[in-house]
């Protein structure tokens, strides 16, 4: 392999391949489902909610109970710490217990002998949901407020006077969707007790300090309690920047209920189901220009689905503000920005992080 100290000069226009490229194309290096199970590792599975919005009335797994290799479940009962993860803004229960607020999601998980085991047990379990109205488009949530956080206004100028003003106007609407991260590897959390209440995570997290912080949390210990390694991810694009916490947790929870070694990895639907993608936008907007396509003003409300939860809907929607004039910088513009509330995964992180919907 070339190098930098054999090779001394600009780096600039030079082919240096990465240092783990060609391990990784044999398939040589090692992810956390390659790294050997210790003996006596149980495997989890998510135990999901099928009802957007709902009283979570009772969890059954007795008929789980009875399947091979099953040796039981975790829930909101399982908690030491405290029951809500330690995110910035507080407001994501951990397991959902009184109230499910989303298709998928978690409200425990199921223990088994295996993979495939758990996975077959967690569909087994049946869920007393009594209904409740769910917001499932940003237009609904518009007319109800409901919103994770607060609106947040930006004006510079005057829009209004500019817009009255201008030699021509346009009006229209706009809708940009989400998208899914869709990193190699999924979602996946490896837990291992160590002696005097220590824990070891293997995470597959874009955040190791967070980790810690909400593993710790969780389990109602010092962060110095919990050391997190992640020795590399087959892809984030900022999927795994809050969202691997989740795993994490849960599988840390089942590691101090059960006593050994706990594995958690979802399959390609349930991530699909469980996490946040990137944040659907939709806009309504006027904007006067002159004769030769100058911008004179702009008025735009700016509308995010947020999911159930804020995540970092806050940051994503407010990059989205800093990014609306783009090159331009606007002298007459108005913003409103929404951060509004539906019973749909929590949206989270994403390459460009508000900057492609701004």
């Amino acid at each position: 392999m070339k190098t930098l100290q054999q090779e001394p000069g600009p780096a600039g226009g030079q082919s240096i391949a990465h240092e783990s490229a060609a391990a990784q194309m044999m398939g040589s290096v090692l992810y956390i489902d390659d790294i050997p199970e210790v003996k006596g590792t149980l495997f989890a599975a998510p135990i999901m909610s099928n009802v957007a919005h709902g009283k979570l009335i009772k969890i059954d797994a007795s008929q789980a109970m009875k399947m091979a290799g099953v040796r039981g479940i975790v829930d909101v009962n399982d908690i030491p710490g405290q029951p809500i993860l330690a995110s910035f803004t507080g407001d994501e229960p951990i397991f959902a217990s009184d109230i499910v607020q989303y298709v998928g999601h978690v409200v425990g998980i199921v223990l088994a002998d295996t993979v495939s085991q758990a996975r077959q047990a967690a569909r087994m379990v049946k869920l007393e949901i009594a209904e409740l109205p769910a917001v499932l488009t940003v237009q609904d949530a518009l007319k109800v407020e409901n919103y994770v956080l607060p609106p947040v206004f930006v004006k510079r100028g005057d829009a209004s006077a500019a817009l009255a003003q201008a030699e021509h106007v346009l009006h229209g609407t706009l809708e940009v969707g989400g998208q899914e991260h869709f990193y190699l590897e999924g979602q996946i959390a490896y837990v291992m007790p160590q002696e005097q209440n220590q824990w070891l995570v293997y995470s597959s997290t874009q955040h190791p300090g967070e980790v810690q912080h909400w593993v710790s949390h969780a389990l109602g210990l010092h962060n110095n309690a919990v050391r997190v390694e992640c020795r590399r991810m087959g892809g984030g694009f900022g999927g795994k920047e809050t969202q691997a916490g989740h795993l994490a947790v849960w599988a840390a929870l089942a590691a101090n209920k059960f006593k050994c070694p706990v594995k958690l990895r979802l399959d390609r639907d349930d991530d699909f189901m469980v996490t946040g993608k990137r944040h659907p936008f939709e806009y309504e907007y006027s904007v006067g220009f002159d004769q030769t396509g100058r911008l004179n003003g702009l008025k735009i409300k700016m509308a995010a689905n947020c999911g159930f939860s804020a995540d970092l809907s806050g940051p994503v929607a407010d990059r989205a503000i800093f990014h609306a004039d783009n090159a331009y910088f606007l002298e007459d513009v108005e913003i409103a920005s929404y951060r509004c509330k539906l019973n749909v995964q929590s949206h989270t992180a994403y390459r460009g992080f508000g900057g492609p919907q701004g």
